[in-house]
């Protein structure tokens, strides 16, 4: 799940969707418990997916803009002189 995706979502969809993760993660730390998992890797997909949704959950509650949106700072370019003075 991606997090544009997660912003299209409603609050009460995002809550839902956490429910429904957390309860299949929990069923499938107690199945990997007892006996090998077809997918292990799935645990960490449904452990990463939470996460995003309770981190667009919390950007909403604290009114922050989306992180992506940002702008991201550029670095300036060394000027020739140091890095001619270095050799």
């Amino acid at each position: 799940m991606r997090a544009d995706e997660i912003r299209e979502m409603t609050a009460d969809d995002i809550a839902a969707r956490i429910r429904e993760l957390e309860e299949e993660r929990f069923r499938l730390r107690f199945r990997s418990a007892t006996e090998p998992l077809e997918d292990p890797l799935r645990l960490r997909v449904i452990r990463k997916d939470i996460a995003r949704l309770k981190t667009v959950l919390q950007e909403r509650r604290s009114g922050k803009a989306s992180v992506a949106a940002a702008p991201t700072p550029t670095k300036t370019p060394r000027s020739a002189k140091k890095a001619g003075a270095r050799r």
